[in-house]
């Protein structure tokens, strides 16, 4: 399960050690660590990495098959985790260690800055090839983070992007060995810890307010 560290300024919040999918025990708990780093006092900036081979593998489709009465219910769960990343009022920086895949590269590029590690791990949206369209949702935020051209190359391909390939269309705004993956994450945001929370998170709800309005409507009807 996640886990958080602190670091003070940073928080480093580690997604687990397996495959990281969006389970709704897992999203709960991503969710719970977010309360605290919001919650924190002072300057706060965030890391987002695991580890394993994976950052994170995505949709959890086996859940997902044992629960299709809550399909819908389920998704709208994931895009609110997505826009609450998209939005969360301090920096935020992934440190993207190995395989990210579907929604967990969405998650990834929901962060502010990415770095990937460079000799491990793809960057992939599967959706082209496993016959699952993106929502208008999760459509947004890639596109809100990719120029016109990366949009199409990561989206409509299925390719699987290693670190230097992801940088170079710009998936990934740096990579780094093994080693120096979370520093180098850490370096990205450390500075900007002292910003204005009230000030930022109100940038972000502007900067990305087309897609955080896609992510927020699902469809489903309210209870």
């Amino acid at each position: 399960m996640p886990e958080l560290r602190d670091d003070g300024p940073v928080l480093v919040l580690d997604l687990g050690d397996d495959e990281n999918r969006f389970s709704p025990d897992w999203m709960d708990g991503v969710h719970a660590l977010l309360d605290t780093v919001v919650d924190r006092p002072g300057p706060a900036a965030l890391v987002t990495t695991a580890r394993g081979r994976f950052f994170s593998n995505g949709l959890d489709l086996e859940w997902l098959a044992a629960h299709e009465d809550r399909l819908l219910t389920y998704v709208e769960r994931v895009q609110g985790l997505l826009a609450r990343v998209l939005t969360l009022p301090v920096p935020t920086v992934a440190a993207v260690n190995g395989h990210a895949f579907g929604a967990g590269g969405m998650l990834a590029m929901a962060h502010d800055f990415r770095v990937m590690r460079a000799d491990r791990g793809y960057f992939c949206f599967p959706e082209a090839d496993i016959d699952i369209p993106f929502t208008p949702g999760m459509a947004a935020l890639i596109q809100s983070k990719l120029t016109p051209a990366a949009a199409v190359a990561s989206m409509t391909t299925g390719r699987r992007f290693g670190g230097p390939d992801a940088h170079a269309l710009g998936l990934v705004d740096g990579t780094a060995g093994p080693d120096e993956l979370v520093a180098a994450a850490d370096a990205r945001v450390r500075p900007l810890a002292g910003k204005s929370r009230a000030t930022l998170g109100a940038i972000k709800e502007t900067m990305f307010a087309a897609a955080v309005t896609a992510l927020r409507d699902t469809g489903v009807p309210a209870a």
